[in-house]
């Protein structure tokens, strides 16, 4: 454990925590045994992590509003924002894995760095409080936050989808892949989108990502939401109800 603790600069006081924070699921699974593993501690950094980074905006950015400041947040704790955090730290190398996770590449898995992370800042969280969090945060990836806040703000099709339902209710835009076809090297996919029971729109590209942020920029297009606020039945493209 003496080595990540010095990649992160923190001593834990309670090193089950730390072993906590870095066990997958997956080891618990194959050993049979109940043993603590990093869930519960990633539900808790999630809020930690959010909370952290909210005041600091917060602080940084004095003349702006919650919309903006909800984007830049959300360019923080992305999983590719956090799955970079992680590489930075060589996260995937002291995760505790079962052994299929291992032998299926579990070290460099974007959602095991993701949450292995979250877990982490949840275990400093809880052995050392607030302060400590912003320690790990600002002092392992203070030039990192910088960058991410400096890139330009790009086409975002998917956030802007959900922040204008998010307005009408609480409810989130769900996306799934209808549909594949051709090789394995050349493969086409189509995504739909669908809100409170409402197909928004669909998009096709080569990669599911890239599906479904056409099939979000259809539903912005055609705004179909807006036919069911003012009661009328949301048309589709064929012209059928």
């Amino acid at each position: 454990m003496d080595s990540i603790e010095a990649k992160i600069g923190y001593r834990f006081a309670n090193l089950s925590l730390l072993s906590e924070a870095l066990t997958h699921p997956s080891l618990a699974c194959e050993s049979k045994r109940t043993q603590p593993d990093n869930q519960r501690l990633e539900y808790l950094g999630d809020a930690v992590i959010q909370l952290v980074l909210t005041e600091e905006l917060f602080r940084r950015y004095p003349g702006e509003g919650e919309g903006r400041l909800t984007k830049l947040r959300s360019r923080l704790v992305s999983r590719e924002a956090l799955c970079l955090f992680a590489n930075h730290l060589g996260l995937g190398g002291h995760l505790f894995l079962g052994k299929g996770e291992l032998a299926s590449g579990g070290r460099t898995r974007p959602s095991n760095l993701s949450d292995a992370f979250e877990a982490l800042s949840g275990a400093v969280y809880l052995d050392g409080g607030l302060e400590a969090v912003r320690g790990f945060l600002f002092g392992n990836f203070g030039t990192l936050i910088d960058a991410i806040l400096s890139q330009p703000e790009e086409m975002n099709p998917k956030g802007e989808l959900q922040e204008c339902l998010q307005a009408i209710a609480p409810a989130s835009p769900t996306y799934r892949i209808i549909g594949q076809e051709g090789p394995d090297h050349l493969k086409s996919f189509v995504a739909e989108v669908r809100w409170e029971g409402m197909t928004l729109g669909q998009g096709s590209g080569n990669s599911k990502k890239e599906a479904e942020f056409q099939a979000a920029s259809e539903a912005l297009r055609e705004r179909r939401w807006e036919e069911k606020q003012n009661g009328e039945e949301p048309v589709n493209k064929s012209g059928e109800v």
